[in-house]
């Protein structure tokens, strides 16, 4: 299945029903009186988060959604039929944002969540409901109201535990393969990964995290390049950021000055995200001697102290299976924090927040910028005049 993280759709709630214009006629009972009927409402537009789902490519296809409009009044004071409610169903994970006012509407995280974002047209009044004293037969209704029409982005973000950030080739993809059932594609070029993946790690019989590789990043990635940008959100839920590092990168460069770069991507993308807590993962260790590695070691240590340092070997099978179980002790002591103690739920709920503000407004300057590349292609294209040949027979 092709994998989709960001659509756009328009939905249109259901119109409220017209009030009906009636008066009562039967035999042998004169002026009977108003008995026309109101309307019924509009049906709403819901969001739920389906769990089966993982991607919104659905949406490509089916970008237009209506809910049913309610029935007209009719006589003997007979109010017409409510329209149906209209669920469509998304990934859990999924941000809804209003596309024209850039408001963010919801967040669906948990299977099953609900969120209404079209609300239907009110129902019209029959003429019954205009009976008075001094008004005896009333010709007066009101027609039912139209629904609310909204255009919304969709954007998806992977629900996951550890999200894994690195240079290309650095080892992310065949980390996630060998510590998870996930069978990303491995290979020795570049952008491998082109769509995030998601690997359920199995720690023991009964503890388990998920853990999401994303495309790897390079710098200028904040700004567009490369394909990171375009996936960095999916790091946003994450618990853990796990940074793999090549100790011995195929190009010569240094890998601690490629640590830092690529943490100074992430900075420029949300300053926010960089509070959450970062491990770094010196990855491919089996191609340098133990006092290289240990030399090495002692650098990341001085430059990013307070930080958990391991060192790994994917394919050489080294440190993974006490990777795996720090990464498992340190997610269950999270979640007993978050249950134990009020301020530090209040902060990680703050700090949510604050991520996803980066993440929005971080989306609404790729998009104007890529609205002014393209206004300013089309001026290009527009001032290109035609160019008059004239042959002169000598």
């Amino acid at each position: 299945m092709q994998f989709l993280d960001e659509a756009s759709i328009r939905v249109q709630a259901g119109k409220g029903g017209n009030g009906c214009l009636s008066f009562r006629r039967e035999k042998y009972i004169a002026k009977g009186g108003p008995d026309g009927g109101n309307g019924g409402d509009g049906g709403d537009i819901y969001l739920i988060a389906e769990p089966s789902l993982n991607t919104l490519i659905d949406f490509r296809y089916q970008p237009g959604y209506k809910a049913q409009n309610g029935a007209s009044g009719a006589g003997r004071n007979k109010t017409g039929a409510a329209g149906e409610h209209r669920y469509i169903k998304v990934p859990v994970g999924t941000t809804v944002v209003d596309d024209e006012t850039q408001e963010t509407l919801g967040d669906l995280s948990v299977a099953g969540e609900t969120l209404l974002v079209a609300k239907g047209g009110y129902r019209g009044v029959g003429n019954a409901a205009f009976k008075s004293s001094t008004n005896r037969a009333p010709r007066k209704t009101t027609p039912g109201k139209p629904g609310e029409e909204r255009r919304l982005r969709l954007q998806l973000k992977l629900m996951a535990d550890v999200g894994l950030l690195g240079l290309p080739n650095a080892g992310k993809s065949t980390l996630i393969g060998q510590v998870s059932a996930a069978n990303p594609k491995v290979a020795d070029y570049p952008f491998t990964t082109l769509v995030p993946s998601l690997g359920v790690v199995r720690v023991g019989s009964d503890s388990s995290f998920v853990m999401a590789d994303i495309p790897g990043l390079i710098s200028g990635a904040a700004e567009g390049a490369g394909l990171g940008a375009q996936f960095l959100r999916h790091l946003a839920r994450t618990r853990v950021l796990l940074h793999l590092v090549d100790v011995l990168p195929e190009d010569g460069s240094d890998p601690e000055e490629n640590a830092v770069a690529i943490e100074a991507e992430l900075q420029q993308y949300s300053g926010a995200l960089m509070e959450r807590p970062i491990w770094i993962a010196l990855s491919k260790v089996d191609q340098l001697e133990a006092d290289e590695l240990q030399a090495l070691k002692t650098r990341f240590a001085a430059r990013f102290p307070n930080r958990p340092i391991h060192c790994i070997s994917a394919l050489g099978d080294i440190g993974l299976i006490e990777l795996t179980r720090a990464l498992m002790q340190a997610l269950q002591t999270y979640q007993r924090r978050l249950v134990e103690d009020e301020a530090f739920a209040q902060y990680t709920e703050d700090l949510q927040r604050r991520i996803s503000d980066d993440v929005l407004a971080h989306s609404q300057k790729m998009r104007a910028a890529k609205r002014r590349d393209e206004d300013e292609d089309k001026f290009d294209d527009d001032d290109d005049g035609d160019v008059e040949v004239i042959y002169v027979n000598e």
